[in-house]
């Protein structure tokens, strides 16, 4: 088990700090998710940080869970391409099976892609398939959404998949719920339109999408194996 710390947040300076009390005491902690967080980290949230022995970091913790609406919520973001990876070797992924190449951070043109996956048969990549990676934590109306900020960076990789697509490969967005109370998504037309519309372009052009959830605890990190439905309207 992860030897976290409890604590209670009470604000966050900027997009990589938060300043957490625990045990009386106000401490900063980095926070690993750049996104807005808003719905989540709210004053007095009960947070859970991981403590960290490198003398070279300048804080000392970071914020890996926030309790929401009696759930863990995790905010690692970059924790969700691992967990994607991982289930997908494990073959939890059901419609990303029968692949025996796999590999993270695949550079391809000027772009790297969160995993690779390839169909190999003497030496040939016979078949393969790009997918990219999005962990989802904003919870709204009932519905898990995707960004809870305008992504520019979002929008490139969705046309990065779908310029994949038209080269002929295999291409998907993979949306993570990082949030238990998730059970279906939407992109979030309110918050970033221009992303929901590349991302109905990218599902019309032949790019897929997959939508799986976390089960959280302090123990570890688990992909619930079952796909959950989306709707992309308005």
């Amino acid at each position: 088990m992860n030897n976290y710390v409890e604590g209670v947040f009470k604000n966050r300076p900027n997009r990589f700090i938060a300043e957490v009390e625990i045990n009386n005491e106000l401490v900063k902690a980095h926070v690993p998710n750049t996104g807005r967080c808003k719905e989540l980290l709210v004053p007095d949230a009960k947070v859970f940080l991981l403590p960290s022995n490198n003398p070279k970091r300048k804080t000392k913790f970071s914020l890996h869970f926030v309790l929401n609406k009696g759930v863990l919520v995790s905010l690692f973001s970059q924790q969700a391409n691992e967990i994607v990876f991982n289930s997908i070797k494990q073959g939890i992924v059901r419609e990303l099976q029968g692949y025996n190449v796999l590999e993270r951070e695949k550079t391809i043109d000027n772009s790297r892609i969160d995993i690779y996956l390839g169909k190999s048969k003497d030496g040939n990549i016979l078949e393969d398939c790009y997918v990219e990676v999005k962990g989802v934590t904003l919870i709204k109306d009932g519905l898990a959404q995707f960004p809870d900020a305008p992504t520019e960076r979002g929008r490139k990789h969705l046309n990065e998949l779908i310029e994949l697509k038209k080269r002929g490969h295999r291409a998907v967005v993979f949306f993570l719920i990082q949030h238990p109370k998730g059970d279906k998504f939407r992109p979030n037309w309110e918050n970033d339109p221009d992303f929901a519309k590349i991302l109905n372009e990218a599902y019309s052009s032949g790019v897929e999408i997959l939508v799986y959830k976390c089960k959280n605890s302090l123990d570890g990190i688990t992909m619930v194996k079952k796909s959950l439905d989306f709707d992309l309207s308005l």
